[in-house]
């Protein structure tokens, strides 16, 4: 592929056109879905970036309730990305068997899932937000300083929702460059608004930031489902409720749901372990090197998301062995991506966290995580492509039990006794975390070629 060909590809993909992915050229069909994607989720890391940078002014304190109110708060991301999983599967399998009218119902019927369980999310989290932090092992002083910033990161839970699930339907669709545009609108707020907010408001103005960020996004996805000239339209028939697509959309959801959750629970074991262990600054170390580690992860998630778009149209479309064959494009490119990123991790983690933060304490633990996370960088690359290859499939139970046993089983009971019995204490902590993640990258890819995704009914 030439160099003129990269760049016409790049400019068609964010336009937003029409396609067919079920036919033609698969790099190509990968590269017009994972550009927009990669840098849909590129913007929301430079966010977490710059979010973190501008709160690491107001010390340790707020760099400890920012990151553990988002270790919990992932829980809401987690059955976001559950339901935007589900929602994505089944309107990709509705477009590739070219029923549009079934997609766009079947998206419509996944926000009324969506918003009934966000409004519980939301007033369990303003109401217990203290509670939130002080059982995630923050002392009192990051329970005083950070009980606002829970409460209103928790009551912007439907922006969340919202924003995550309506993107998975337009990925499920095809239309990745919407997906792009809303996230971006969402993040150059966020980024806009971020240093004005905590320089009134201190670190809650961090949290309506984000709220007002994220709804700004929200808004605009809803006008495009309304008035775009995409292959979705939604009208208010699709909202009627209807039984048997919403038993299908959750039997695919509380999966993914639990998949994500699990992973989530997993980090927030983590971060616990690393606040009991080492302290507040061991702590803050380690959120500012779980915000670099977001901060490539996400480009190399979206072509992640581009392998589970192309597995659900393939297989609604019948071509299986293009499906398959767009899996395999996919892990190699995501394995060649993150291999550079681990080497800038191994070898210029100092320069990274000192952009951060001047304390020498936080910086030593901040260093020591994000070397241990990048020694497995590649793994975590092709993990990740194989997963979410098994979810647009619809086989949202295969990963569920491959997280559940890496992380639960595995990656908690290691952390523990490398922190605790072992006496290694926050670097245990980290230590386990590359482990599991190649044992699941492994399991995963085992499962994938097993291919029992294929046989999937959505």
């Amino acid at each position: 592929m030439s160099l003129k060909n990269i760049f016409t590809i790049i400019k068609e993909s964010l336009n937003g056109e029409n396609h067919d992915f079920t036919t033609g050229s698969i790099r190509r069909a990968v590269f017009l879905l994972a550009v927009p994607m990669i840098l849909e989720l590129s913007l929301e890391s430079v966010f977490a970036l710059v979010d973190i940078f501008f709160v690491g002014k107001l010390g340790e304190n707020a760099i400890a309730s920012v990151g553990l109110t988002e270790s919990v708060i992932t829980l809401v991301y987690s059955m976001a990305m559950g339901l935007s999983t589900a929602a994505g599967a089944v309107v990709a399998r509705r477009v590739g068997e070219k029923d549009l009218e079934g997609a766009a119902h079947a998206g419509a019927q996944s926000l009324i899932i969506g918003f009934i369980i966000s409004i519980i999310l939301t007033a369990v989290g303003m109401i217990y937000a203290g509670d939130i932090l002080a059982v995630m092992g923050a002392s009192k002083e990051v329970v005083a300083d950070g009980a606002i910033f829970t409460r209103i990161m928790f009551g912007g839970s439907i922006s969340i929702t919202l924003i995550f699930l309506i993107n998975g339907i337009f990925r499920g669709a095809g239309n990745a460059a919407m997906a792009m545009k809303s996230l971006w609108i969402a993040s150059f707020i966020n980024i806009l608004l971020c240093p004005i907010l905590i320089h009134f408001f201190g670190l809650k103005g961090a949290a309506m930031a984000t709220v007002t960020g994220r709804t700004s996004g929200v808004v605009y996805q809803v006008y495009h489902l309304i008035k775009g000239n995409g292959k979705l339209k939604f009208k208010i028939l699709h909202f009627g409720f209807d039984g048997t697509v919403v038993k299908n959309i959750i039997n695919i959801a509380w999966p993914a749901t639990l998949q994500f959750i699990i992973a989530s629970g997993s980090w927030i074991a983590v971060a616990r372990l690393v606040a009991e262990t080492g302290g507040t600054a061991a702590s803050a170390g380690y959120q500012i090197a779980i915000r670099n580690v977001i901060f490539f992860i996400l480009p190399a998630w979206g072509l992640s998301n581009a392998a589970a778009t192309l597995v659900g149209q393939n297989l609604g479309a019948k071509e299986i062995h293009r499906a398959e064959k767009s899996v395999i494009i996919t892990a190699k490119y995501n394995a060649v991506f993150m291999g550079a990123v681990m080497l800038i991790f191994l070898f210029f983690s100092n320069h990274i966290i000192r952009f951060f933060t001047t304390d020498a304490e936080v910086i030593k633990y901040g260093v020591k995580a994000l070397q241990t996370f990048g020694s497995a960088y590649i793994f975590y690359g092709i993990g990740m492509v194989m997963t979410q290859a098994l979810n647009g499939a619809g086989d949202t139970k295969t990963p569920t039990w491959i997280n559940f046993i890496c992380f639960w089983l595995l990656q908690i009971p290691l952390a523990w006794y490398l922190a605790k019995p072992l006496q290694m204490h926050a670097g245990g902590a980290f230590l386990s975390i590359p482990i599991a993640e190649t044992i699941l990258a492994i399991a995963a890819w085992y499962f994938f070629k097993r291919g029992k995704w294929k046989e999937v009914k959505v």
